[in-house]
């Protein structure tokens, strides 16, 4: 997905909250900024906006010397996101379609981070989220692949949302299911150490993309993920990361996601906030 250029302020305050996190000395966080936004102004270079997300983001790994500025902050989540493990496992076992709800409650796992952050009641703002219907819901599809499908290829996003992706691991466990996440930390999101620590292994084969962008842009995952992608019955892509650097390359997805931000619901012709799980629009053509 091409960058647009309400992605420029979001990436460089994304930025600015990681440089203070990785450091408390203003003349580094000064000196992140201003490459920032030279990396910024030549933002034409970049293939889509998690490129240039790795680009400000390692900037800020060597500046700083830290290499995982976000590791507090996604050991909380997971922490927080397995307190409500359990009631995520009732709600389920109390809905008759099980599939619709074990995929929404995948789908609801990044609204963890704004419950946390505003010092909410998780259960209450996780159930309020739950209930919210799917703006896009290519459901028969799906369905229709899974009588006959034997492997489940899930494409991983923040850390926090792992414990949420286990729940839909155990619920669809009669697949073999590979997990993919990213080759090291960037941003929030979830490595090999984040998936077994919110015991997704139990459920599914963790593998690395083998790119360390905040969205598995191809031309930089490695031989064995893009082997696996190939190979697998069905892929699931969670997260807007991922649909920004897989929405345009030809393959069968189905993209589930939250829509945050503006240009991602633009994009996908949703409102703000909405929940989303749409099959890859080329292929949906090629059925039809």
């Amino acid at each position: 997905m091409e960058i647009f250029l309400d992605c420029l302020p979001c990436v460089l305050r994304q930025v600015l909250e990681a440089s203070r996190m990785a450091t408390v000395k203003t003349e580094l966080q000064e000196k992140i900024m201003e490459e920032s936004i030279r990396i910024l102004s030549d933002y034409k270079r970049y293939g889509c906006s998690p490129e240039m997300g790795r680009a400000v983001h390692w900037t800020v790994k060597d500046i700083t010397g830290i290499f995982d500025p976000y590791e507090k902050i996604k050991e909380r989540d997971i922490k927080a996101a397995k307190r409500i493990l359990p009631f995520l496992e009732r709600f389920l076992q109390q809905k008759q379609n099980t599939l619709y709800w074990a995929l929404k409650i995948a789908a609801t796992g990044n609204i963890i981070d704004s419950a946390i952050n505003n010092n909410l009641n998780i259960e209450n703002c996780i159930e309020k989220e739950l209930e919210k219907e799917f703006s896009i819901y290519d459901i028969e599809v799906f369905e229709n692949k899974l009588k006959t499908a034997k492997s489940l290829l899930i494409i991983g996003d923040n850390a926090g949302e792992t414990v949420f992706d286990r729940v839909l691991a155990k619920h669809l466990s009669h697949l073999n299911i590979t997990y993919a996440v990213r080759s090291e930390p960037i941003i929030n999101d979830a490595t090999a150490r984040e998936a077994f620590d919110s015991g997704l292994g139990k459920y599914a084969k963790i593998v690395s993309t083998g790119c360390n962008i905040p969205g598995a842009v191809l031309q930089e995952c490695s031989e064995e993920f893009i082997d696996i992608l190939n190979n697998a019955d069905l892929v699931i892509s969670k997260g807007q990361g991922n649909y920004e650097a897989l929405s345009d390359c030809g393959k069968k997805i189905f993209f589930l996601l939250k829509a945050k931000c503006p240009v991602i619901s633009e994009k996908l012709n949703v409102s703000l906030n909405d929940y989303v799980f749409k099959y890859d629009e080329e292929s949906l053509e090629k059925r039809s």
